[in-house]
């Protein structure tokens, strides 16, 4: 009778150790499932994902239950394991001469050791593992017993489920039935990364999701085409001189003025020519076919500019700063090549924002510092500029002209001179006005940098 026991006891720890493997396995499937996986799954009509989708959708009600199943079985486990296995184990201390209550002391020690390692090994750590690896899989085959399960011990779970809720809300924090399968832009945006260095997606498209992800983060004066550089029309100009201004800049709008920018009475689009008889272009002024456009301020985010351009049929819209002095302007094409990269017609002009040379990049003064880290792989640190040209006169101090040269900062990690030092250097290559065009910028080593700084320290 007494070895019937034994076995019967050893069975009831196996079987036992399989429960909490049960219940760890549902837990840890259902908490690795994405909801749009399980969605997509049942929409199948197997039962077993119509199950999983119950599960997931009372995900807090099935955590508490597995919990429950966990610490009932790993109780039960206890109980009866340890006092067979000291039995099992106590005759052979005793074989060795050890004395009757140290022989059961140590047997109880040990059972207990032995118990507990299996029970976490294969009651735990083995299906949490196979549960994480294959998420779905474990829930199909889970699914059904946690339910079963969970709806025997209802009243048992919905009252330490009410409990602990309690204690959370008492904290501040509000339980949440189901787990947020949204990811941020950041998130997707490091997962889109990790995926193109991986190669589990291409450069291109992992470039062009991406700028996606980051495009509702720009601002309308990070978007626009900035103020120096747009080509205006005065108020008192005709459709002739429409027609001359598209010809002669590859612009096909332009903003009609009262004097400056600041005084925009709207914009003109070198269609709008076709309209009028050959004849009449030259008597015809802009100021009475020039239509408004959307104003925005330099804050607008991207995405409600790019909705405030598309329902605009000039696509087109004025950014104002804080002010209320013309910035700049942002048209769809601005947009565009956010996402897309440098997008380009046969009016455009052949020079690239960005062009490679032999020891560097040749850039356009107006490329942003996010744009030139995209692109060059420099990392300019945090300052009071939003272009490259920008940073160069900060460096500067001063106005430059073409020809000059400066150091560019460095991020603050890279300062240490245990890094092996090397830096980066830009000249301007050429200057519209006061404002930086073109600069090239170009890696350096340490040896190359010092050179530089000693040359130019006695200069």
């Amino acid at each position: 009778m007494s070895a019937l026991l034994t076995v019967l006891s050893l069975l009831g720890f196996i079987a036992l150790t399989a429960g909490t493997a049960l219940f760890v396995a549902a837990e840890f499937s259902l908490t690795a499932l994405e909801r749009s996986t399980v969605e997509a799954h049942a929409r199948g009509g197997d039962r077993r994902a119509r199950q999983v989708r119950h599960a997931h959708r009372t995900l807090s009600f099935q955590l508490s239950g597995a919990q429950l199943g966990i610490t009932i079985t790993t109780l039960i486990t206890g109980y009866i394991a340890e006092p067979v296995l000291a039995r099992l184990l106590e005759p052979m201390f005793n074989a060795f001469g050890v004395s009757a209550g140290t022989s059961h002391g140590i047997s109880l020690a040990l059972a207990l050791i032995i118990a507990t390692s299996l029970s976490m090994i294969y009651g735990e750590l083995v299906p949490k593992n196979i549960a994480i690896a294959s998420p779905l899989e474990v829930a199909r085959f889970t699914a059904a017993p946690m339910i079963a399960f969970s709806t025997v011990f209802k009243w048992m779970i919905n009252f330490l489920n009410g409990v602990a809720n309690w204690a959370v809300r008492r904290m501040g924090i509000e339980p949440a039935e189901e787990l947020r399968s949204a990811r941020s832009p950041q998130e997707l945006g490091s997962l889109v990364r990790t995926s193109a260095l991986h190669g589990a997606l291409d450069q291109r498209t992992a470039q062009v999701v991406d700028r996606s992800l980051e495009f509702g983060e720009r601002s309308a004066e990070e978007l626009m085409t900035p103020r120096m550089t747009i080509e205006s029309l005065d108020q008192d100009c005709t459709l002739a001189d429409l027609v001359d201004a598209a010809r002669e800049t590859g612009f096909s709008r332009f903003p009609v003025i009262e004097g400056d920018l600041d005084n925009t009475l709207g914009f003109v689009h070198v269609k709008q020519v076709f309209v009028y008889p050959v004849k009449d272009r030259r008597n015809i002024k802009l100021k009475t076919i020039a239509k408004p456009v959307p104003i925005v301020p330099a804050s607008l985010d991207g995405d409600e500019v790019l909705d405030r351009v598309r329902r605009d049929g000039m696509q087109v819209a004025l950014v104002v700063d804080e002010y209320g002095g013309t910035a700049g302007i942002v048209t769809m094409e601005d947009l565009i090549e956010e996402i897309l990269g440098d997008v380009r017609d046969e009016h455009d002009e052949e020079e690239l924002d960005v062009r490679r040379t032999p020891n560097g990049w040749n850039c356009s003064g107006l490329l942003r510092i996010d744009e030139v880290s995209r692109a060059t792989g420099y990392d300019a640190p945090e300052g009071e500029y939003e272009t490259l040209g920008g940073l160069v006169l900060t460096r500067l101090g001063r106005i430059p002209v073409a020809g000059d040269e400066v150091v560019l900062p460095q991020p603050t990690h890279l300062l240490d001179p245990d890094t092996g030092g090397g830096g980066w250097i830009a000249t301007v290559e050429r200057m519209d006005g006061r404002r930086i065009d073109r600069v090239h910028i170009r890696p350096v080593d340490a040896e190359a940098l010092a050179t530089w700084e000693l040359e130019h320290s006695h200069g």
